[in-house]
């Protein structure tokens, strides 16, 4: 390959880079001007503005120059070891900048100026940043024996920033490639095409500071602290957050708690505060967040406040139904139990002051047998699943028991007549007549009883009839004889019996009672056995009478 070709062969490659770039970068710069503000970061990630920086450079232009003969020979061009390297960098973002570089070496012959613009990407690191740019412009030559000459130049490469101070970083290095294309064609004849227009393939060195201005501002690093809930009863767990905010999130942060209240177990950014054996009031907790790393400003702290409630006992109320009993019956006793703090609860230790008490749940039965009369007390506790207690107590009252009720009434045999007359064994005589008198007069009084005669006669009295009649007598007396007793006819029953005596039996039988001889006797036919008067009126005198009318 001739040294025309290599040389149309490097300035083909340089023209696509250098076009690359160019293309590319107003793409790059309208993506980040669209780009949301980046918002403020501590100290070690604050990106500054604009970037200067002022250094030291070393030159290997990488190429050959003409010199003074007739034709020219080629001469390299030597290194440069005298330089001053500046460039001013703009970030659009943490990443991205535009960067305008200008740099100078020289020698006792010769002197390169370079002039250049492009876009530069950074790696921001922990106390380092790696950047890489790729520029372009111009070259401006003055080489020994010729005027100088202004020619095409672009830089590609990158290099390595230690950050000591916010505003001043050092650069530790910076290793570009520098390609330059030159012309020399007033000089040089056309025979002589890579000297002509040579390119340089040079090697750039940098070293120096770098002075970083504006940026985001540096925010204090903060902490913020919550609790859920705010408000716990005794026994119940407090949770605690923390936020931290404005630290470097490269950096480990270390977390530290306390609390004036409850027994406290942290770890990172949550705690939990036991508050049994706690007093009723209100209480804090604090959080501590520090950077070790940041020793001017890597600590902060935050406080949330909590309320410790009292426990509430359960509440308990028992009714009796129903309130009032008689002695050996029973009672049910409900009772209601709740807990203002809605804890678990449950009823028991049932306990009565009489009687027996047997309960399941909230509810329990009295039972009264052997009670005397009187109030019966009964209590339930109720139990919360923190072992507080209330206790409620309901009345019964046993009712006095009732009189006895009354014998039923009886019948009762209030005397007995006899009959002594032979010749008129039916005939009721005067002892008799006292007798019945007697038992007209309790008739009388007792309006609604009933009289029963029962008629008796010896088995060796033959009258057919006897005992019946003997009965019919005593109700005609009482009912209508001569001492004009009245009573009714209807309230006297008579009746025979077997007792085998020559006598009358009078019963008073009260309303609701029952003749006891009922079963033992036979009620008279009244419609076929009559009373027999005292004196009856002669038969034939009546016949005789008859005749003579």
């Amino acid at each position: 390959m001739s040294l025309c070709q290599e040389a149309c062969r490097r300035s083909a490659n340089a023209a696509l880079a250098l076009a690359i770039v160019l293309i590319a970068l107003p793409c790059l710069l309208n993506a980040q001007t669209a780009a949301p503000k980046t918002p403020a970061v501590q100290s070690d990630d604050v990106v500054p503005k604009v970037e200067l920086f002022l250094g030291y450079q070393w030159l290997n232009p990488g190429g050959n120059v003409p010199d003074q003969s007739t034709p020219p020979l080629a001469v390299k061009l030597p290194s440069l070891e005298k330089g001053f390297g500046s460039s001013v960098a703009y970030n659009y973002t943490k990443y991205l900048a535009f960067e305008g570089n200008w740099g100078v070496n020289w020698d006792s012959y010769n002197l390169i100026n370079t002039l250049t613009v492009g876009p530069k990407v950074t790696w921001r690191g922990d106390g380092v940043n790696f950047f890489a740019h790729t520029l372009i412009g111009f070259e401006r030559l003055s080489p020994h024996g010729y005027d100088a000459r202004n020619g095409f130049a672009a830089i590609l490469g990158g290099g390595m920033d230690l950050k000591i101070w916010k505003r001043v970083t050092l650069r530790l290095f910076e290793a570009d490639f520098q390609w330059a294309h030159q012309n020399f064609g007033d000089v040089v004849p056309l025979e002589q095409a890579s000297l002509r227009r040579p390119s340089y393939d040079g090697a750039l060195l940098r070293s120096g500071l770098v002075f970083n201005f504006g940026g985001a501002p540096e925010l204090p690093v903060a902490a913020a602290c919550s609790v859920q809930p705010a408000e716990v009863l005794v026994g119940e767990p407090v949770h605690a957050t923390v936020t931290a905010s404005n630290f470097n999130p490269k950096h480990t942060l270390t977390y530290t708690w306390a609390s004036n209240g409850g027994k406290i177990e942290g770890k990172d950014t949550g705690a939990s505060i036991d508050t049994n054996g706690v007093n009723a009031g209100s209480y804090s907790v604090t959080a501590t967040v520090t950077d070790s790393k940041n020793k001017k400003n890597g600590v902060a702290s935050c406080t949330a406040n909590f309320t410790v409630k009292p426990l509430n006992p359960p509440q308990v109320s028992c009714s009796a139904s129903p309130a009032a009993v008689d002695a050996g019956t029973a009672s049910t006793i409900t009772c209601s139990c709740t807990s203002p703090d809605n804890a678990t609860v449950t009823v028991g230790g049932w306990t009565s002051s009489a009687g027996s008490i047997a309960g399941s749940g909230n509810s329990a039965t009295l039972t009264t047998t052997g009670a005397a009369s009187g109030p019966i007390t009964v209590s339930a506790t109720c139990t919360d699943s923190r072992g507080l207690t209330s206790s409620s107590s309901s009345t019964v009252t046993v009712n006095n028991p009732p009189p006895p009720p009354p014998p039923p009434p009886a019948a009762s045999k209030v005397n007995e007549c006899a009959y002594p007359n032979l010749k008129k064994p039916w005939r009721v005589d005067n002892t008799c007549k006292a007798e019945l008198d007697d038992v007209a007069l309790k008739l009388q009084q007792d309006p609604d009883a009933k009289l029963v005669v029962v008629g008796n006669s010896e088995p060796k009295e033959k009258r057919k009839n006897l005992a019946a009649e003997r009965a019919l007598n005593v109700k005609a007396y009482i009912s209508g004889g001569e001492a004009k007793q009245n009573i009714d006819a209807s309230r006297i029953q008579a009746r025979t019996g077997n007792a085998g005596t020559a006598t009358t039996e009078q019963w008073i039988v009260p309303a609701g009672a029952t003749f006891p001889g009922a079963d033992s006797t036979t009620p008279v036919d009244e419609t076929k056995v009559k009373a027999v008067p005292d004196h009856p009126k002669p038969v034939a005198k009546k016949k005789a009478a008859k005749k003579a009318e």
